[in-house]
């Protein structure tokens, strides 16, 4: 779709050695941008990971441990980069419970990771932005950064704060060649979420078909999950010359459910 634009753009995307972030990383390197993976594992098989990714599309393309729950892991992971021309904050976790019994622990943990990490990253990002003349912070949100649903609070919480904080990013780089955008997806085929159909499908007494479109895509009007590679894709768009004046919004890749 995109030509290797990005040639000379160094990509920094969290929690991104697998899903969503992953997915991203490998349309960013696709577009030719030098890309680094991040997740809180150190393992042979996450380096491994990039340098196959920087082979398949001849960039480099680096992992750095970082734990995205601390603020200092956090900028300490776009100082070892050395360069970020593309930020993309897409670490995240999710828990499910009432309000009244939301665990603590539980919530601190969501924030911190959903949210302060985004901005922990992006302090330490516009500098680097600013002095290379360009730059593009996309966060990845979600439906539930527009919209709520029962039992998830801190996430909800956590999405509306990124969306808030992509705005505010927006309006303090206006008159600079810096850009922020959050992509808010609906529900995405990410490996864990193909390995929670099968249980899906016991407890409901279903088929897979049944699972996807009447239980996990039941608020998804299209009926159809988003894919890894189409919120790659935008992502990608965001950092082509036809988005230079697209700043401070969001972007719904959710198969309509915001329409509702």
């Amino acid at each position: 779709m995109f030509q290797k634009f990005l040639t000379g753009k160094t990509a920094v995307i969290t929690g991104s050695n697998s899903g969503i972030g992953l997915g991203v990383a490998e349309e960013l390197a696709r577009a030719g941008a030098d890309v680094v993976l991040n997740s809180f594992t150190d393992r042979d098989e996450d380096h491994a990971l990039a340098e196959k990714l920087g082979k398949e599309h001849g960039v480099t393309a680096r992992y750095i441990k970082a734990d995205m729950s601390k603020g200092d892991e956090c900028r300490a992971l776009i100082e070892q980069a050395g360069a970020c021309d593309i930020l993309v904050n897409n670490a995240g976790i999710q828990h499910v419970a009432p309000v009244d019994e939301f665990p603590t622990e539980k919530w601190d943990a969501i924030i911190a990771i959903n949210l302060n990490s985004a901005f922990h990253t992006t302090a330490a990002a516009l500098p680097l932005m600013r002095a290379a003349g360009w730059g593009r912070v996309i966060n990845v949100a979600s439906a539930h950064g527009l919209t709520a649903s029962p039992y998830k609070s801190a996430y909800v919480a956590a999405k509306h704060g990124v969306v808030g904080l992509t705005k505010v990013t927006a309006l303090e780089t206006a008159e600079e060649p810096i850009t922020a955008n959050a992509i808010c997806p609906g529900y995405v085929l990410t490996p864990l979420v193909e390995a929670q159909i099968p249980d899906t499908m016991k407890k409901y007494n279903m088929d897979r078909d049944e699972v996807v479109r009447n239980v996990m895509l039941a608020r998804q009007p299209s009926k159809e999950f988003a894919t890894v590679q189409q919120l790659g894709g935008t992502a990608v768009f965001l950092c082509s010359a036809a988005a230079d004046q697209i700043t401070g919004t969001t972007i719904s890749v959710d198969g309509g459910w915001t329409a509702l």
